[in-house]
């Protein structure tokens, strides 16, 4: 079964040396496994993958070569969490029900009748399709549906399709610390490498240090500068709201690239750029950045990553206040495109599915400003995203 276990992997592509498996053989009759299947499993996967993109195979491999042994894992129970049971009032509706509601007719029209309603609303509503309320399909409220709609006082979003949301939302800074799951990353960032010396001489030069001693006859001690990479880079990362579904996937590329570049700066915005940034989601509302301050700081030789989902109201790209949380007085395209001018090397990395993209019309929009230079948050994807920065 072990020959037939090192011919599928080998079949599959997977780069397993000879070597490799007898050392797999002999961790065996040792009795490193024990005796369970998991304890195997683990000890094989140790020994024969050398990269974490190979991993998926080998599970595959392994689950056809080893079908229906027991690995050992528990059967989870767990009760329902009771908040998940309490929003009675939320509106689920079919594809064909959501079909049916249309538009109000465009940005204007859609703020003009909210202070209406604002003004002529005296309590509270649920399940309708006119006043601000909870579980309807008018545009205002929550838990309800509509495909051009306001948010107000929903905890979190649903259908993804507001275009303004009426609510103090707290995002959490990214986690620099995070390792989990970054040294594949690592290995796509070392693209971005240009290596130089500059600064003080703080390192021994021992091949200066010997020929100096030789041709003068007595210990002469020759430093210098250390070797880093000269790259740097900016980058802009989209947080909260649809960006908590790839919070994870974010964590360790900001992870990684804080531990590669020696010259990273970095701040957040919310679904797209506008006059202010920020660098600590705790003090978002305080300690706001003017957007040209951040890009009249950084010279033109820096390389500008954006991060994001890019899946927002196209209002929010297109209109002056038309941002989601706040009346923009300029509209998030013409920020975008003051990047592009200013920036000779820039990208947008998107963490959904490249195979969704054509679906949002948003994507595409960005898309198009940043000249089609936008790739999924994939290691094939930062794998083409450096390529284009170190053109």
């Amino acid at each position: 079964m072990f020959a037939t276990f090192f011919s599928e992997l080998r079949a599959a592509k997977l780069p397993v040396t000879l070597k490799e498996y007898l050392t797999l053989l002999e961790a065996v009759s040792s009795g490193v496994a024990g005796g369970r299947a998991e304890d195997f499993y683990y000890l094989a996967r140790a020994t024969l993958v050398k990269d974490e993109r190979n991993l998926d195979r080998f599970d595959q491999v392994f689950g056809h070569v080893f079908k229906g042994l027991d690995l050992g894992i528990d059967t989870l129970e767990t009760a329902i969490p009771e908040e998940w049971l309490r929003l009675v009032s939320q509106l689920h509706l079919t594809d064909e029900d959501k079909a049916k509601i249309e538009e109000l007719g465009g940005w204007d029209k859609i703020m003009e009748e909210l202070q209406k309603r604002l003004a002529e609303q005296q309590g509270r509503h649920q399940g309708g399709n006119k006043w601000i309320g909870t579980g309807g399909t008018s545009p205002y409220g929550a838990y309800g549906y509509n495909p051009a709609g306001i948010r107000i006082g929903q905890k979190e979003s649903r259908h993804r399709r507001a275009i303004k949301v009426w609510d103090k939302r707290e995002f959490k800074d990214l986690a620099g610390t995070s390792e989990i799951g970054t040294r594949t990353i690592k290995v796509a960032l070392r693209r971005l490498r240009q290596f130089a010396r500059s600064g003080a001489a703080s390192e021994l030069d021992i091949a200066d240090t010997i020929r100096g001693t030789a041709e003068k006859g007595y210990l002469d001690i020759r430093m210098r500068p250390e070797r880093h990479n000269a790259v740097k880079l900016l980058m802009f990362f989209d947080i909260g709201g649809s960006m908590d579904d790839h919070i994870k996937d974010v964590e360790e590329l900001f992870s990684a690239a804080r531990s590669e570049f020696k010259h990273l700066e970095y701040c957040y915005f919310h679904n797209c750029l506008y006059e202010s940034v920020w660098r600590d989601n705790a003090r978002r509302y305080t300690d706001k950045i003017d957007t040209w301050q951040i890009l009249n700081t950084y010279p033109a030789d820096y390389k500008v990553v954006f991060v994001g989902d890019a899946s927002m109201s196209p209002y929010e790209i297109t209109i002056a206040g038309g941002a989601v949380e706040h009346m923009n007085p300029e509209p998030g395209a013409l920020w975008l495109q003051r990047v592009t001018e200013i920036y000779k090397h820039v990208v947008w990395l998107n963490p959904v599915p490249e195979q969704h993209w054509n679906w949002t019309p948003s994507i595409g929009m960005v898309r198009r400003i940043l000249g089609g230079r936008m790739y999924p948050l994939t290691l094939d994807g930062l794998d083409a995203a450096t390529r284009e920065l170190m053109r």
